[in-house]
């Protein structure tokens, strides 16, 4: 029987570029400045200890102007194809939620999917389906800028 805190969400998308392009702007600070957040968020700020236990920290400003921040672990590196970190929001007292990001080569381009665990409700599943879209759209529109 699945439960609530079993819930998971898979999302993909293709992007034309090379994995070693998309995983260099999943992890490099200023890149991520650039692209990272859905429709209407800004990153305003990006820290990453980009090692097996290190830390990062990503400063979202929603539309309204508030900046809440997306907190974590690196419990995976694998350049170029995976990443695996824990998911929090800064001063939530729930378990962590779980995400992976695959880098899978694909022609010319790349797949890039997400699958994003240990979700506790139907509702925040959803907030991080469009949420996760919208990054992915947003990183797409950066790297064809880019080229």
């Amino acid at each position: 029987m699945t439960t609530d805190a079993d819930m998971r969400l898979e999302v993909r998308h293709r992007i034309a570029a090379s994995p070693e392009r998309l995983f260099a702007a999943w992890t490099t600070p200023e890149q991520l400045l650039a692209w990272w957040g859905p429709k209407g968020v800004r990153c305003t700020e990006a820290e990453l200890q980009l090692v097996v236990g290190g830390r990062y920290r990503l400063g979202n400003e929603l539309p309204d102007g508030q900046v809440v921040f997306i907190v974590g672990e690196f419990l995976t590196i694998e350049p170029p194809s995976k990443l695996v970190y824990t998911w929090s929001m800064e001063g939530d007292a729930a378990e962590p939620e779980r995400v992976t990001v695959s880098f899978n080569r694909d022609g010319a381009g790349t797949e890039v999917v997400i699958l994003h665990e240990r979700i506790i409700e139907k509702t925040r599943r959803d907030e991080h389906s469009a949420g996760w879209n919208g990054c992915l759209d947003k990183l797409e529109t950066y790297i064809l800028a880019a080229v």
